[in-house]
């Protein structure tokens, strides 16, 4: 097994499936039994989702609503994912923890490091709810700094596409798969893999990525086991 404990970060908009906004309860369920399969091989996971599929705070200022108060509700939204995913997989007996970065105490517990390892080695798959907790952070920033703090092995960022591009490929056809690329090229070409913010953390602590398409059955499994499976973003 390549890794031992890895961090899966998945898109708000993933959850969506074919729905125009909203969470697809089969989608959910698959993601679901994704996680599962890993689990049961030993691997400790632990989860941050972003909440883009409810509401994305970035976009409030357009309603006049102001930023902070915005990046708030996307908190919130990443909650109503977090709480769904969890029942999902305890559905399938997959014991879970919800830590939170805004306190929350009737249904989730504070995020606290040490109690998030302490889950982790009891096997348990940890969900990280409301981003930081502070706004102007992205939940791409929550996936790295969580990660970090958990030392986890790497970053598995779940899409819908299979890896990172020359460009985007559902805009430019002619665009070509990396299957690894270096965390200097990713700056030098402009590519999108996180928010700078996020990117930088990973870097100056060493800390590889792999963007992957969670949609395709199976994939979370071949990425655990080090196939090539997308793209590796190392050093």
């Amino acid at each position: 097994m390549k890794y031992k404990r890895i961090l899966l970060k998945l898109s708000g908009e993933a959850l969506m499936g074919e729905n125009q906004y909203g969470i697809d309860a089969n989608r959910l369920l698959q993601y679901a039994k994704e996680i599962s399969t890993i689990v049961e091989q030993g691997i400790e996971v632990a989860i941050v989702i972003g909440g883009g599929n409810i509401y994305r705070g970035i976009n409030a200022e357009k309603s006049g609503i102001d930023r902070v108060q915005g990046d708030h509700m996307g908190m919130l939204a990443t909650m109503i994912n977090s709480l769904a995913l969890q029942a999902t997989l305890e559905k399938i007996n997959i014991k879970t923890r919800l830590l939170s970065a805004i306190v929350m105490d009737q249904v989730a517990e504070p995020y606290i490091r040490r109690r998030a390892v302490r889950h982790l080695e009891k096997g348990r798959v940890v969900i990280f709810g409301a981003g930081t907790g502070n706004p102007y952070f992205t939940t791409d920033t929550a996936a790295s700094l969580r990660a970090i703090e958990i030392e986890a092995d790497v970053i598995l960022k779940g899409t819908r596409v299979d890896g990172i591009y020359t460009a985007d490929p559902e805009k430019d056809p002619t665009a070509t798969k990396y299957s690894k690329v270096t965390f200097t090229e990713v700056y030098e070409k402009g590519l999108n893999v996180m928010d700078l913010t996020a990117f930088t953390l990973c870097k100056e602590n060493k800390l590889p990525i792999i963007v992957f398409d969670m949609n395709k059955p199976g994939n979370l499994g071949k990425v655990i086991q080090g196939e090539e499976v997308g793209t590796l973003v190392e050093f």
